[in-house]
């Protein structure tokens, strides 16, 4: 695992004092989904969450948090948002927007805050894993500790 791997999530977790761990992967055969990701880092899917960010009726912007396997729920993230309703954000306007890329986007350190909201099927985890801000390069931390540095919400986001 090269130490030499700094993204803004990692300089922003080291600066915090938030113990987390790098992992990286290789992304030459072009996977970049969530459960390929999983599986290049030895990971459970379970333990691997992907960042959406998505659109309320209000013109909002959200940000949710969900496992790598499971799929938004709209419905489920409009009322976690209170808003009427909820649509994805367009690919084209997430790097102007967060400051990442398809496939490397993190719900840490995006370049300002939005509402964020977590799954909660990550309440039963100790850790889980989140994009470190660059495809390839994942970060490993502490439930309570991305909450805290997001602000995140519990909620029911992903489809039954």
């Amino acid at each position: 695992m090269p130490k030499a791997v700094k993204t803004n999530v990692t300089r922003l977790l080291q600066a915090q004092g938030v113990a987390h761990a790098i992992h990286t992967y290789d992304t030459g055969d072009g996977a970049i989904d969530g459960v390929s990701v999983a599986q290049k880092v030895g990971a459970d899917p379970a333990r691997v969450f992907k960042t959406l960010v998505a659109v309320g009726h209000s013109g909002g912007h959200y940000v949710f948090v969900i496992p790598v396997a499971a799929t938004l729920d709209l419905k489920r993230a409009a009322a976690a948002a209170k808003e009427k309703n909820m649509h994805m954000l367009p690919q084209k306007e997430l790097l102007p927007l967060t400051g990442y890329i398809h496939g490397g986007c993190s719900p840490i350190g995006m370049k300002k805050p939005f509402p964020t909201f977590l799954d909660t099927t990550a309440e039963t985890l100790d850790e889980l894993y989140v994009s470190a801000g660059k495809v390839g390069v994942q970060v490993s931390l502490q439930v309570p500790a991305l909450q805290r540095l997001t602000g995140a919400v519990f909620a029911p986001l992903t489809e039954e």
